[in-house]
């Protein structure tokens, strides 16, 4: 069975300048990272579908990506596998003092068993420390722009939270969600549609802090709701001896609730 070793010598054997793979060797930093994200959202589907042999799959591909950074790093001089694989150890050790309280890999703790609130308090700590020490001293300044638009603003509101800008209460977070559908409906009864996307804006930012304030992951319960409207559509179309356009409001309303019903009794 081949080892992470073997899978660091076919990238180098893929990268080599005489005979290496073209497609390969052109590649940067820069033009890699689009396949990145893209085979992060692949693992992700597969963890979704619950297919453990594809996951096994789609962790190689990611695994491959990191590898692949690596290999341009270390050609050009900038870090190696080896520092990257020492840093996340040195980090995650860091952060764990309530696993390793020495800070050191083979002397784990004795046993003390310590609370999911401590522990994110010690977390919040560490973390702040880690941002001070990267002259980062803003609270929010190593929230990744890159990062999906819904869960960057659901890890907005939680950083925000830990200085005690939020909401005591669900009730709060209601209320501004009727505050901001109200100024929505200004906004498209003005017809000014540069107010229109800010507003509409706005009003999804609350929505995610109520899916913070009850436990729910934005981007995970929109990514659920979507394939639930896929299925149904699909459903939809199944059901149909018409192209669903040719069909009047009515037909389709009672399509949808026909699709509702049959998937629900699948389950």
């Amino acid at each position: 069975m081949y080892n992470l070793d073997d899978l660091r010598t076919l990238m180098r054997c893929l990268r080599h300048p005489e005979y290496g793979c073209p497609w390969d060797l052109k590649q940067s930093y820069q033009t890699i990272a689009p396949h990145t994200l893209e085979e992060c959202y692949e693992l992700i589907d597969a963890i979704e579908s619950g297919d453990t042999d594809q996951i096994r799959q789609e962790l190689g591909d990611v695994l491959f990506q990191v590898v692949f950074y690596s290999q341009l790093a270390e050609e050009s001089g900038d870090f190696s596998f080896a520092q990257v694989t020492d840093e996340i150890v040195r980090k995650l050790l860091r952060r764990h003092p309530h696993v390793f309280p020495e800070g050191e890999l083979d002397k784990p703790a004795n046993g003390r068993k310590v609370d999911e609130a401590e522990i994110k308090q010690r977390w919040e700590a560490i973390k702040s420390e880690e941002r001070a020490a990267k002259a980062q001293t803003g609270v929010l300044d190593d929230i990744p722009a890159a990062l999906p638009a819904l869960k960057r603003a659901q890890k907005l509101q939680k950083r925000a939270a830990t200085v005690g800008f939020d909401w005591s209460s669900l009730d709060g977070v209601f209320e501004k969600l009727d505050e901001e559908r109200a100024e929505l409906a200004e906004a498209i009864a003005s017809g000014d549609s540069e107010a229109q996307a800010e507003e509409m804006g706005d009003l999804i930012f609350v929505v995610v802090n109520l899916a913070r304030h009850l436990g729910v992951d934005a981007e995970t319960a929109l990514r659920a709701a979507n394939r639930k409207f896929e299925a149904r559509f699909q459903q939809m179309e199944q059901r149909s001896d018409k192209p669903l356009g040719e069909l009047s409001p009515a037909t389709l309303e009672s399509l949808w609730e026909g699709a509702k019903k049959a998937l629900k009794q699948t389950r």
